[in-house]
Formats: structure tokens, sequence, C-alpha cells
């Protein structure tokens, strides 16, 4: 497996990766036996965050990771620009791996792999929403230990944060996703 920079040929195989990751969540069995997406038949949300973080000013092309396998595009994790307050700081997310390449350590090496170029990057501190029994193996900590809040009151109880090489304690605040994270 070879984890490098998404190039622009890749975005129609991100979004094949994202919907086959995210789809499963967002589709249910009707008790006629058929499927219904929970968002009716469109794709996951995930898809179209990533399109429209490619087009945001949060968005940092260095940061958007892929896994290939054989020459194809099997996972995709990208670090977006996000704020604490004042200070830069970055987002993760979405992460995804294509579900038949899924527990084979493949999320983990890219989540590895972006939180290396990071901290080589001398950003701060990542963000983000997800579980709290997966991401506190890769350093994220709840958020408000550091005092740091999300700006969506109701995400508290699963906002987590790693900080990098560059951080420093006076970074504290609410956290602010780019604009693409928010419905409108």
């Amino acid at each position: 497996m070879l984890i490098r920079r998404e190039r622009a040929e890749d975005a129609a195989a991100i979004a094949a990766v994202h919907r086959s990751a995210f789809a499963p969540h967002y589709t249910r069995t009707t008790d006629s036996g058929a499927t219904a997406g929970g968002r009716g038949e469109t794709d996951p949300p995930e898809v179209d965050l990533v399109a429209h973080l490619r087009s945001d000013a949060g968005w940092i092309p260095t940061l958007s990771l892929v896994a290939i396998e054989h020459d194809r595009v099997v996972g995709h994790l990208c670090l977006t620009r996000a704020t604490v307050g004042p200070f830069p700081a970055l987002a993760l997310g979405p992460v995804g791996v294509l579900t038949d390449h899924q527990g084979i350590g493949i999320g983990t090496a890219l989540i590895h792999a972006g939180l290396g170029a990071a901290d080589a990057l001398d950003e701060p501190l990542v963000g983000l929403l997800g579980s709290l029994e997966f991401y506190p193996r890769f350093g994220f900590v709840p958020a408000a230990r550091l005092s740091i809040t999300p700006d969506e009151p109701e995400w508290a109880g699963h906002f987590q944060v790693r900080p990098l090489s560059a951080y420093d304690s006076q970074i504290t605040g609410e956290f602010h996703y780019p604009e693409p994270f928010y419905p409108h």
C-alpha cells in the first residue's frame, strides 16, 4: 500500500471510497425488505462534503491523502483549515476506506500519515468529531481537557483534539470547522 497526496484524477475514486464507507450508515431496510437511504437515494453526506471542501478556503491540497493498493484508491483522508478562537488548527475528516478493505489497517495508516504530515507542516492541533474508543490510540483526547469546545454544543461528548509538536497551551476557545461542515 502507498499513501500519497490526492491528485485531480482521484476525485471520482475518492467519492466512491466515501460512498462505500458511509452508505451503510445511511441505509436501512424497510418492512417490505427494500432498502431506503437515510437521506433518500442520494449519496452519504461525506461525498458532497469532500467536494465542497475542495472549493473552500480551508482546503489544504497537501493534506488530502489517498491510500493506493494495486493502482486503485482504497482510502482517503483530508485535513482542512479550522480555528480555535483566533488560532489556526486543522479538522480531520472525513476519513474513509472501501468496505471490502476495512479492518486491515488502511484507515490507521492514513490517520498516522495525516498527523505526521500536519506535524511536519508545524500545525499545532487537529480536531475531530469521532469515536471515543477509536481515536485515543492516535493521541486524541477529549477537547475539554485542553479548554477547547466545539462550536456546536451537541458535539461536546465526542469532540476530540490531538495536540502536535507546535501546540501551545494558549490555544484555547471555540473550535470552528471550515464552512462546508455546517449544513445550510
